[in-house]
């Protein structure tokens, strides 16, 4: 049996946390009618809801391992699945919408130590050689999220009402929880960092330049993607039912995406991989340009863009990891808070554009901030991977926790 394999119930697991942070974080896209009409607040507030949770995590998932890094790796999963879990059932109990806002932070705090850990402790699991399918198993669980976990939570949203559907998700989480504490080995203590860590880890060559490719081509995607229900409706004339129809096969398609990125990244490598995955993008957002105004267009753009896009995120967390494999938690994190980033950032310019500009034109804003992402990453390309402190750290299954 190899050691991949070994592995697999805990990558599973991994996964299982990483679908249960997806699905909280992003559910309420589909819940803002009965949570509308529920809280007494227009759906524009509730939209509100994912800018709270993403900022949130954007600034604090940095922070965690600094502030959490004198707990053993399994701990700090153990305790962001814990919070993820108490955020989810208050938000099911929430009598306002500043008590669901807060909420919807204690969440995000739970998922801002949860996601690097994860990726980390996914990276740790395997040999060198296996890693980006090792990530790309952690990551699908946000991947699912998607194409499962929103779908379903919308469904749920509208027969058994959104409380129960947060407390569903909040149940899912401590399932998660479990599986974890059971299956997920338990590595030593890394060495605890301060602040002061953050200055080499964003100094080495590459770190930066690798980072703002993920907020970039994350702002991309979510000038469109952020605003995806009101984008289909103007541009391609789809229904309610159409739409939640294309959001089913986008997810689908990312999830075929991120099942091939290891083998990709394995034959290509990242940075070749990743170079793919801009171009693809940049295929389908012309597409979207050019394409008549009918829904199989919309259908076959939006297919090509969740391949390609899922290309990306399992090859850029394996490159940090090469970049600083000695504080892959560190750099792990701030790649996570840029996609958050990229995320808000995204949305905040699709939903500004789209009623002066219309929705023919969106596509081509979000080709702006691709071009800065394939400008980062020709400039990442410009530097090698540097080689970990301790050959034993990379090579294979290890117990010990990097920093």
């Amino acid at each position: 049996m190899t050691p991949f394999r070994r592995s697999g119930p805990a990558l599973w697991a991994l996964a299982l946390g990483y679908f249960s942070f997806g699905t909280s974080s992003l559910a309420v896209v589909g819940l803002s009618a009965p949570l509308s009409e529920d809280l007494h607040v227009t759906q524009a507030r509730v939209g509100l809801l994912v800018t709270v949770f993403a900022l949130t995590f954007a600034v604090t998932a940095p922070l965690a391992p600094v502030v959490l890094g004198r707990l053993g790796r399994r701990s700090v999963l153990l305790a962001g699945l814990a919070v993820m879990a108490a955020g989810g059932a208050a938000a099911a109990l929430a009598p306002d919408y500043g008590v669901l806002c807060a909420a919807r932070v204690l969440t995000a705090l739970g998922g801002a130590a949860f996601g690097p850990a994860a990726s980390a402790t996914g990276s740790l699991l395997v040999p060198e050689e296996r890693r980006t399918r090792a990530l790309a198993t952690v990551f699908a669980g946000m991947t699912a999220a998607t194409v499962l976990g929103v779908p379903l939570s919308t469904s749920l949203g509208q027969s058994v009402g959104w409380r129960w559907t947060t407390a569903g998700t909040a149940a899912l989480t401590l399932l998660a929880l479990a599986l974890v504490a059971v299956l997920v080995p338990a590595p030593e203590r890394g060495t605890p960092v301060g602040m002061a860590a953050f200055r080499p880890v964003l100094r080495t060559r590459g770190v930066l330049p690798v980072i703002t490719t993920t907020l970039a081509f994350m702002a991309a995607q979510f000038t469109v993607y952020g605003v995806a229900g009101a984008y289909l409706t103007d541009r391609f004339h789809a229904t309610t039912g159409q739409v939640a129809l294309l959001l089913l096969v986008f997810g689908i398609a990312g999830v075929v995406g991120n099942a091939v990125a290891g083998r990709v990244f394995e034959r290509l490598g990242g940075p070749v991989t990743i170079t793919v995955a801009l171009a693809g993008l940049a295929a389908a957002f012309a597409g979207l340009l050019l394409a008549p105004a009918g829904f199989p267009a919309a259908v076959a753009a939006f297919t090509v863009w969740a391949v390609f896009s899922q290309l990306f995120q399992a090859p850029q967390q394996a490159r940090l990891v090469a970049l600083v494999p000695d504080q892959r938690a560190l750099g792990l994190a701030l790649n996570a808070s840029s996609l958050y980033l990229g995320m808000s950032l995204g949305s905040l310019l699709g939903s500004t554009l789209l009623p002066a500009t219309g929705a023919v034109w969106l596509p081509a804003a979000g080709l702006v901030p691709l071009a800065l992402a394939a400008g980062a990453h020709r400039a990442s390309g410009r530097h090698r991977p540097r080689p970990p402190a301790s050959p034993g750290s990379t090579t294979g299954p290890v117990t010990t926790a990097a920093r």
